[in-house]
């Protein structure tokens, strides 16, 4: 779970000599830590080449850096990265999946891409730098974290020169996933709705992490280094999510309302229902089980590499002062899925009734000169469309269109009827007139479908 700092000063002197110049691969590099990763190694004079499976999000969120569009999944194979590894000298694995879902394998992305991957690294004398996360084990509660345990035993397992960094709760300033829930849960107003407020949590700036990522680029780790990078004090859920509350500057909430175990569960079953359609909701059953087992390690003895612990809590969010933005931003991502669902019953709704009302609808385009054929035709044509959007809204993937057809088929209505009908604008029960808020409604949601 992941919240971009300017470059620390803690990590400033960690490695005093001038690095070379590398050609480093990013795997996952327009995800929240692959992002930063990014950043961090380009400020430091490398050649960045990240990998990603979609063009449109890697080009926005990082225009600056070499690409490869390729989708992981195809790549279990170790030839099939020999040519991707072509003159790269040190390759980052900052991939991973929560959960099972429409486009996701979890033991094809944790375990058979990063064994072919590894092999590859093997193979080329590449070096492998493995981000992995806290708590993984081979007897692990969930699948996301007992394939990332086989992963990284693939790579101990092959020849690679290799180091594994296993972060905790990471922290910056831009949102993604399980970030994103804690600035939503922060945003809700007057309350704090909170499930397993006893969680235990350790928490990672992406400064801290990304810094030694940079030392291991440099060389300044051994080889074969594995770390849990955490802070070293312990907190509870609830205690982040306040933390999170007075950070983005909203007031305490003037009562906590903690959900039962039974309602969290249904919640998390909702959410991995939803995850079929392409949803990849921070609530779903994965990310629950592995808040209630804990985002914990042992931190790492550092100072053996004369680098600095990693930054607690307070000083995380002191070095990393909430914009109006941010606070945008959270309020936004509370209010994103209802408006999804919003938009998603109205077309439900509107097409429904369309059809179960057609003779009645019809009857008004008749009173203006229409033959009833055509009539009855045009409010069954549109109520089918109407259900399309509906339909539309509920895959992820074409969300966003659903957002334009809904905005386009909108504004249609509106010229139309003034065209044919134009009497209804002076309906009491204005239905041209409530059609703007909905046009509006819609182009809020589709700015709040962006992701990243």
């Amino acid at each position: 779970m992941c919240l971009f700092l300017e470059r620390n000063p803690r990590m400033e002197n960690a490695g005093t000599k001038i690095p070379a110049r590398k050609d480093i691969l990013v795997i996952g590099a327009y995800g929240l830590i692959g992002r930063g990763v990014c950043r961090r190694l380009r400020a430091d004079g490398h050649r960045i080449t990240g990998l990603g499976r979609n063009a449109k999000t890697a080009n926005r969120v990082l225009p600056d850096i070499t690409w490869i569009i390729q989708d992981l999944s195809g790549l279990c194979d170790a030839g099939a990265w020999h040519t991707i590894l072509r003159d790269v000298s040190v390759v980052v694995n900052c991939s991973g999946v929560l959960q099972d879902g429409l486009d996701d394998n979890l033991e094809k992305i944790h375990h058979h891409v990063v064994s072919a991957l590894a092999s590859a690294c093997a193979d080329a004398h590449v070096q492998l730098i493995q981000i992995s996360a806290t708590g993984v084990r081979l007897d692990a509660p969930t699948q996301f974290l007992a394939s990332k345990a086989r992963g990284d035993d693939a790579i101990r397992g092959s020849k690679a020169h290799y180091q594994i960094l296993r972060p905790g709760l990471v922290l910056a300033p831009h949102a993604y996933g399980g970030t994103a829930l804690l600035r939503m849960l922060a945003a809700v107003p007057f309350v704090q709705p909170i499930a397993m407020p006893q969680a235990q949590i350790q928490t990672v700036s992406l400064d801290d992490l990304t810094a030694i990522v940079s030392v291991a680029v440099d060389g300044e780790l051994p080889l074969g280094f594995e770390a849990d990078l955490v802070e070293t004090e312990v907190h509870t859920l609830g205690e982040i999510v306040r933390s999170m509350r007075q950070w983005l500057g909203f007031g305490a909430a003037k009562r906590v309302i903690e959900f039962p175990n039974f309602l969290t569960r249904s919640l998390g079953r909702v959410a991995d229902i939803a995850s079929l359609a392409g949803w990849r909701s921070p609530l779903r059953s994965t990310a629950l089980t592995v808040l209630a087992e804990g985002v914990k390690g042992e931190p790492a003895n550092l100072s053996q590499f004369g680098l600095p612990a990693m930054s607690p809590l307070s000083e995380t969010l002191a070095n990393m002062p909430a914009r109006a933005e941010d606070r945008l931003f959270a309020r936004m991502a509370l209010l994103a899925p209802i408006m999804v669902v919003a938009l998603c019953l109205f077309w439900l709704a509107s097409g429904l009734i369309g059809l179960m009302r057609a003779k009645e609808a019809a009857m008004v385009l008749e009173t203006a000169g229409w033959p009833h054929i055509f009539a009855i035709s045009s409010v069954v044509f549109w109520a089918i469309v109407d259900l399309g959007i509906a339909g539309a809204f509920v895959f992820r993937k074409y969300a966003p269109l659903a957002c334009w057809a809904a905005i386009g088929v909108s504004l249609f209505y509106l010229v139309a009827s003034t065209l044919v009908v134009p009497q209804l604008w002076l309906d009491p029960l204005g239905p041209l007139v409530k059609v703007i808020p909905g046009i509006v409604l819609a182009l809020v949601a589709r700015a709040a479908l962006e992701t990243r």
